[in-house]
C-alpha cells in the first residue's frame, strides 16, 4: 500500500507541477525552436524535466526509502538537474555538459560505493575489475545518460521508454528483494507518468536536457545497485532493459564512425527518424518503440530465470534481430547491408543450383 500511494502522491504531484514548469519555461526563455533536425514545428518549453524531479523529491520524502547510497545519489541527481537546467536556458558546450555529467556519476560512485567491482563467471570462477572499478562503473552512468538523451525526439518517447524500464528494473528489484531500487523505481514511474499527460503527441512541454539527464542518470544508477557483482549473463540483463536507447546510441556511432563525422554530431538517423521515414505516424513511431522497450524489459526478465546455454541462445538471437532491424531500415545508412547481402547471396547461390 505504501509503494502504490507513493507512486500516486508522484503522478499527481507531476501533473500539478508540470503546468507551472511550462509557465516557468517560457518566462525564463527555456524553450526549443524549431530546425531542419527537429520533427516540432512551433516553440516549445523545454524544461519539463524539472517537474519529474520536483516529484521525484516529493516522492522520496513521502517513502523515506532509507539506504546507505541515497544520499549520494540525491546529491549527483542535484549536480544532474542543474547540468540539464543550465543546458535548457544557455546551451551548454558538449565539453561542459560531459563534465557535468562526470562529476555526477564521480559523486554517486566515490561517495556511494556503487562499482561494479567483479562479474562471476562459469565454472566458478570471478572476473575482477580491480582499478578498471571506477572508471568503468562511471562509463556506464555516463553512457545511460547521454542514450537516454539520444532518443529524447519525439514526444514522449524518452519519457515512455524510461518508464518501461524502471517497470522491469521495479520487478526484478522485488524478485530479488531490492527494496530501495523497487521504492526509487516506483518513484521515478509515477513521476513520469504524471509528466506524459502533458508530453504524449501531441506534446504540450519537453522534458529537455533537465529530464533526459536525469532520467539516464537514476535508470544507469539503479540498474547497477540492482546487477552488480552477479553472473556474466546476469551482467547483461541491465543492457537488455535498455536495449532502445543503448542500440540506437551503439548504430548512431558506427554511423557516425563510418561517414568520419564527430561522435557527438547531430544527425536524423536515429530510430524514431528511420521509423518516421518508413510512414509511420508520431504516434505510431512512438507506440512502437515503446513496444520494443516492453519486449525487451520481457526478455531480461526471461534471461534472469533461464539456463547459461538458452540464455546464450537468446542473447544470439536479439543481437541478430537488431542487426537485421537496423540494415531494414537503415539505421546506420542504406548501404549498410552486410548480413541482407549474405543472405541476398545465399538465395542467389541456391537459385543458380537449381
Amino acid at each position: 500500500m505504501g509503494y502504490f500511494l507513493t507512486l500516486l502522491l508522484c503522478f499527481f504531484t507531476s501533473v500539478f507541477i508540470t503546468p507551472l514548469v511550462k509557465r516557468l519555461a517560457f518566462t525564463v526563455g527555456a524553450t526549443d525552436r524549431p530546425n531542419q533536425r527537429k520533427v516540432h514545428q512551433k516553440i516549445m518549453p523545454r524544461l519539463g524535466g524539472l517537474a519529474i524531479y520536483i516529484a521525484f523529491v516529493a516522492g522520496v520524502l513521502f517513502l523515506d526509502p532509507d539506504n546507505a547510497v541515497e544520499v549520494p545519489i540525491l546529491l549527483g541527481s542535484v549536480i544532474i538537474i542543474i547540468t540539464g537546467m543550465l543546458d535548457d536556458l544557455i546551451e551548454l558546450s558538449p565539453k561542459v555538459k560531459l563534465a557535468g555529467q562526470l562529476l555526477a556519476a564521480f559523486v554517486v560512485v566515490v561517495f556511494g560505493g556503487i562499482q561494479v567491482e567483479y562479474i562471476n563467471l562459469p565454472f566458478g570462477s570471478q572476473l575482477h575489475f580491480g582499478v578498471l572499478s571506477i572508471p568503468l562503473t562511471i562509463l556506464w552512468i555516463v553512457g545511460i545518460t547521454n542514450a537516454i538523451n539520444l532518443i529524447d525526439g519525439l514526444d514522449g518517447l524518452a519519457a515512455g521508454v524510461s518508464a518501461i524500464a524502471l517497470v522491469t528494473i521495479t520487478w526484478m528489484a522485488f524478485l530479488k528483494g531490492d527494496l530501495f531500487v523497487a521504492g526509487m523505481s516506483i518513484i521515478l514511474i509515477g513521476s513520469i507518468l504524471g509528466f506524459l499527460v502533458y508530453n504524449f503527441h501531441p506534446a504540450k512541454i519537453f522534458m529537455g536536457d533537465t529530464g533526459a539527464l536525469f532520467l539516464g542518470y537514476m535508470i544507469s544508477v539503479l540498474s547497477l545497485l540492482g546487477f552488480k557483482n552477479v553472473t556474466a549473463i546476469s551482467f547483461i540483463i541491465p543492457v537488455i532493459i535498455l536495449g532502445v536507447p543503448i542500440s540506437d546510441t551503439f548504430f548512431a556511432i558506427i554511423r557516425r564512425l563510418l561517414k568520419r563525422q564527430p561522435l557527438s554530431a547531430p544527425d536524423k538517423s536515429h530510430l524514431h527518424h528511420c521509423l518516421l521515414r518508413l510512414g509511420y505516424s508520431h504516434r505510431q513511431t512512438v507506440l512502437i518503440i515503446y513496444g520494443v522497450s516492453a519486449l525487451f524489459g520481457l526478455i531480461a526478465v526471461i534471461l534472469s530465470k533461464a539456463a547459461a546455454w538458452v540464455s546464450l541462445i537468446i542473447l544470439t538471437i536479439v543481437v541478430l534481430a537488431l542487426e537485421v532491424m537496423a540494415e531494414k531500415i537503415g539505421l546506420v545508412g542504406h548501404n549498410y547491408r552486410p548480413i541482407l547481402r549474405i543472405v541476398q547471396g545465399i538465395r542467389y547461390v541456391n537459385g543458380k543450383m537449381k
